[in-house]
């Protein structure tokens, strides 16, 4: 952990020197929080399945229940993969990689990464991959 002092009303801003040490704790807090909150939900989760235990007599009734534990399945799968961007996120962080492109070495900026702290490659770089997934896709 950091001991950088951040005032609670703390945001980053584009006049500051990029990934200076406060932008980068309060990433890092960002990314904490987040982390944590998917985890205690995947929690909750875990224990209403547990909880759960009950067959319903009617089979329409059961098989609705099963589906809506699929769809709750497939979006904790989801979120743990999340949590994974995350965690590799926070590597970036303590390495000093955080918030610069991987394919351009640029800054990503600011506002991108407050709307996407996972975010690894700047808007023009995510734009030119999703360009050559689409080609790749359409042949």
């Amino acid at each position: 952990m950091s001991d950088v002092n951040l005032p609670s009303n703390y945001r980053p801003t584009e006049r500051e020197k990029f990934m200076n040490s406060k932008q980068q704790e309060f990433f890092r807090r960002r990314l904490l929080g987040w982390r944590d909150e998917i985890v205690r939900d995947t929690k909750d989760t875990i224990q209403d399945l547990q909880d759960d235990h009950g067959q319903a007599p009617d089979i329409a009734d059961r098989a609705t229940t099963e589906s809506e534990r699929s769809i709750v399945l497939r979006a904790r799968d989801r979120q743990r993969k999340l949590v994974a961007k995350i965690d590799a996120a926070l590597d970036r962080i303590d390495e000093g990689s955080y918030g610069f492109c991987d394919d351009t070495g640029e800054p990503i900026g600011i506002r991108r990464l407050e709307a996407r702290p996972i975010a690894t490659l700047s808007i023009e770089a995510q734009e030119r991959h999703e360009r050559r997934e689409r080609v790749y896709r359409d042949e």
